[in-house]
Parts: structure tokens; sequence; C-alpha cells
């Protein structure tokens, strides 16, 4: 590891939180050099739904390679993304009665919700967009300024515009009537907030610590924006693709917003991609208007339609509700008597433990780093990083789950009676 710390950039982050260095991975284990297995729930940061090198994409991949097919191809037609386009079509928008047009953006999510930000202020002639504490949008200037992280807003290095910020539901400020509140800043001419081109929001708020908008709550929020002629933006980038137990982590409500914003688990086996759907009506775009050297990712195109094949084949959802139930069941009756004073939160495959409220909020770093020890890759969450969060790629096998789960258990049993930790708590 001697030359990251000689060449690498101080900007690098997760290999200070797992400091090993990585050479193989398969299915739902990281092995480091040395051949040590780790179990993973992290996921690529949500980019990994499908697991490490699954065979079914990965033969994909490697027969297009071997055809001597298009790799890179700008946004010219391709038989990559025709496929792509054709598989989307059948497997996710017309069995929901979803009509979108598709853009594909540049190779990363950050650059999709620019564009997504950028069509809703060219369509409504607006330039405000009302974002939610807690929210993580991506790091570029636009997306940035509808991130709600202080640390991260800093490295802007100057004023980001554009955006107010309400309260999320049942989140940092609780019982706070945000809905109320935005209806207040839309409809009283003494707001002080111009009306805005859009709201954009997380169903889930990831990086915000795991808290997940319950389903009516966002129903009244996409007929207050309908009421008003905002645009409502979904961003989907970590908790879509099938995370929540359904594609789109809306599909628990009557919703179909204006813009939704894919990423990361769209290309299915890590392959940087971004996707914007949008409303056939909203397509006021000039040519190139919003353009990019990689918005067409081809090798990325062919490992989403196999994803999308895959995630049909296997019974995705329902697989991934059932392991959901699990870690559920395990977090309440297994890790909640140990340190009652942690919250559970979650849905689908992705769940938070809270320390915050603990009398150590800082026990989930303690347990975060044991966890490494033992062997599973964990990160943190939230403000002040007090949110352990459980993120495994969506076709975990259950023991690989639970064995997971134990070394939670187990690691926060020893911290909490002040027991030495092992290197192998299993």
């Amino acid at each position: 590891m001697v030359i990251h710390e000689e060449l690498e950039s101080n900007v690098k982050s997760y290999c200070r939180s797992f400091p090993t260095t990585f050479g193989k991975a398969k299915g739902s284990i990281l092995y480091s050099s040395d051949d040590r297995p780790y179990i993973d729930f992290f996921a690529g940061a949500g980019a990994l739904n499908y697991g490490h090198n699954h065979p079914y994409i990965k033969e994909r991949l490697i027969a297009y390679l071997q055809e001597d097919s298009i790799i890179h191809g700008l946004d010219m037609y391709t038989e990559a993304k025709q496929q792509f386009m054709t598989d989307f079509q059948e497997h996710i928008l017309s069995p929901r009665g979803m009509e979108y047009k598709l853009q594909f953006c540049g190779p990363t999510g950050t650059n999709a919700v620019e564009a997504a930000m950028k069509i809703a202020r060219k369509v409504t002639q607006r330039a405000g967009i009302i974002s939610f504490m807690g929210g993580f949008h991506g790091m570029s200037l636009g997306s940035l300024a509808a991130t709600s992280n202080r640390s991260s807003r800093a490295g802007a290095g100057m004023p980001l515009h554009n955006v107010t910020f309400i309260p999320y539901c049942d989140g940092y400020l609780k019982n706070f009537d945000t809905l109320g509140y935005l209806e207040a800043l839309l409809s009283d001419t003494h707001s002080g907030v111009e009306k805005p081109a859009a709201v954009i929001i997380e169903t889930v708020q990831a990086e915000g610590g795991i808290y997940v908008a319950p389903a009516q709550w966002l129903e009244q929020l996409a007929a207050l924006c309908k009421q008003h002629d905002v645009l409502l933006i979904v961003d989907d980038i970590q908790v879509g693709c099938g995370r929540t137990g359904s594609f789109f982590s809306f599909e628990r409500t009557n919703v179909q917003p204006d813009l939704i914003v894919l990423s990361k688990s769209i290309s299915g086996y890590g392959l940087p991609m971004s996707l914007l759907l949008l409303k056939p009506e909203l397509d006021v775009w000039s040519p190139g208007e919003h353009n990019g050297t990689f918005r067409g990712n081809q090798m990325a195109f062919v490992g989403a339609s196999a994803a999308l094949e895959l995630r049909s084949n296997e019974n995705l959802d329902q697989s991934v509700l059932q392991k959901g139930a699990i870690i559920e069941n395990f977090l309440r009756n297994e890790i909640k008597p140990l340190i009652p004073e942690v919250d559970i939160r979650g849905i689908g495959l992705i769940w938070g433990i809270d320390f915050g409220g603990c009398a150590d909020p800082m026990s989930a770093e303690r347990v975060a780093k044991a966890c490494f020890q033992a062997g599973l890759i964990i990160e943190r969450v939230g403000r002040n990083d007090t949110v352990l969060k459980i993120m495994p790629p969506l076709m975990i096998e259950q023991d690989l789950l639970l064995q997971g789960c134990e070394i939670i258990k187990q690691t926060i049993r020893l911290i909490a009676s002040g027991e030495p930790l092992a290197s192998s708590i299993l």
C-alpha cells in the first residue's frame, strides 16, 4: 500500500475504512491480496446489487468483447444501446404502464442529477430547487448544491445557490410537518421563496442515515408538486434497481415522478452508467445540449440488459423482500436487546443501526472497524456517521447474510461488554 500513500491524492476515502489491498471478488465476498475473505455488506456503495462478477452477466460481456463489438459510441445508434432500450421497455416500463423517454448521461449519477435539474429549469423557466435535509445527490457543483452534508459542500470552494432545504419526513426533526411547511413556502406570498422548478428527493435517504419515507407521505408530496406545477425528481441512484424490493423505490406508492435518476446498479456489473427517465413532454432539449464523451457506455448497456433478464429469471423482487425480513428480524430480536438505545430503520435490503441515541454515539465507528477486522465490510452513514449501514448484494446467499449479521452481533456484544476484540469473531 506504500504506492497509494506516496502517489494517490488525499481525497481517497473508502480505503481508509477498509485498509487492505483487494485482488478478487465473487458473489458477496471480496478477497484481499493474501486471499482473506470479506463478506460484503457494502456492495460498492450500491453499485453491485447483483454481486461481484455474476456469471450470467460476465458471460454476456465476454462474448460482446470477443465479437469486436462497438466499445465507444458516444450517442450514436448502436446494437447494444438498441437492445438495452428494448429490454428496458419490455421488462421495466411496459409492465408498469410507464411512459418515459430515456436520456443517457455521463457515466456517473451526479451527471444525471445535473441533467434532471437542468431540464427542469429549462421547462419551467425557474431556477430554484427544493431539496431535503439529509439528502445526497452528488458532488459536482449543481448536484452538490442539492446535497446537504456540510463537509461535502465545503469542497465546492464557492457558494452553492438556488436550492432551498426543508426537513425530511421522520428525519432529524421529529414530528415536523414538512408538507405543511412546503405548502406554506409555495402558497404564502410572503414566504420569501420563489416558486421552484422542481423538488428532488430520495424515497429512502441512504447517506442521510437510512430514513424511509412513508408511502402516503410521498403521495401527498407528489400531489402537492402537481398542484403547484412543480416538477418531482426522484433520485433512485442508490436505492433503485431493486434495492427496496421493487425496481423503482417508489413502486410502493401510486407516484409516477416527472423525472427519475438511475445510476450505480443500472449496469448490473459495476460499470459506469447513468440514466435519466423523463416524461415525454419534458424532453425539450436541443441536440447536444447536455452531452459528454462517455454518455454511451456500450459495455454497461450489455451488462444492463443481462441484469434485467437476470432479475426476471431469479424473481429478485420477492427474494429481496424475504431477505429483508430476515435482516429486520435479526436486528430487532438479536441486536436491539444488546443496546436498546439504538434505532433500527430500513426497507428491502438497506438497513441501518443508529447509535446516535446511545451514550457513546461513536460506538458505530468502533463496531464498523471491528467488523472489518472480523471479515465484514460495512460502512457508516448519517449525521456524524453514527448509523451502521447494512447493504449487501441483492443476490447474497442466506447463510452469508446471517453470517454477516452474526459478526455485527458479536462485535456489538464484545464492545458493549468491554471484552477485547479478536481478529476473527466467528
